[in-house]
């Protein structure tokens, strides 16, 4: 299986067998509900579609609550593609959960991350600041400097470093350590 949906609840510690503290971050991994099968027949390519999380009906379109309905199922939070998986292992409405993880698996974990605002450029390009503070700099200590020339080119180049909104970003996370399933618990 490619993968699987989750939400993230939280973080915490768990100790291993030779007593060493292990930072852990607890998900909600599934149940995801399988809604689209593509074959290479139909599609040129195979993957499924699994939908995670409850959306209220009133909160989706009509069209799709049509195709929702003509399915039997309900509308799911998110619905995310995977690709590159074994095409008669699931159809439309199967369950797929957690414990398709083994102990000790490796994860490739995706994700958006904290949104910081509107951010400075010392903290979000980490410049170290123009010069000190007497002499009457005192208000240029976190300024970028200069942005560019004022002859030739007579611009700013784009792609240049600047104060703007930091975070809320894709994340991808490879080679993550699968400590512990619970399979059966669901909080």
């Amino acid at each position: 299986m490619p993968g699987l949906l989750a939400k993230k609840l939280g973080m915490t510690n768990i100790y291993s067998e030779d007593g060493q503290i292990i930072p852990v971050t607890i998900l909600e991994a599934g149940p995801c509900k399988v809604y689209s099968v593509k074959t290479k027949e139909k599609d040129g390519y195979f993957a499924i579609q699994l939908g995670f999380g409850v959306k209220k009906e009133k909160k989706v379109k009509k069209p799709q609550i049509i195709v929702y309905k003509k399915l039997e199922l309900t509308p799911q939070a998110a619905i995310k593609e995977f690709r590159n998986f074994v095409p008669d292992q699931f159809k439309i409405g199967d369950e797929v959960k957690a414990d398709l993880f083994q102990l000790g698996d490796k994860v490739k974990v995706s994700g958006k991350s904290k949104g910081k605002g509107f951010q400075g450029v010392v903290k979000r390009h980490g410049f170290g600041g123009v010069g000190g503070t007497t002499h009457g700099q005192s208000d240029r200590v976190r300024a970028p400097g200069s942005i560019g020339a004022s002859s030739y080119p007579s611009r700013v180049f784009k792609g240049q470093r600047m104060a703007g909104r930091k975070g809320y970003e894709n994340v991808t996370v490879r080679n993550l350590k699968v400590v512990k399933v619970l399979a059966e618990k669901i909080l």
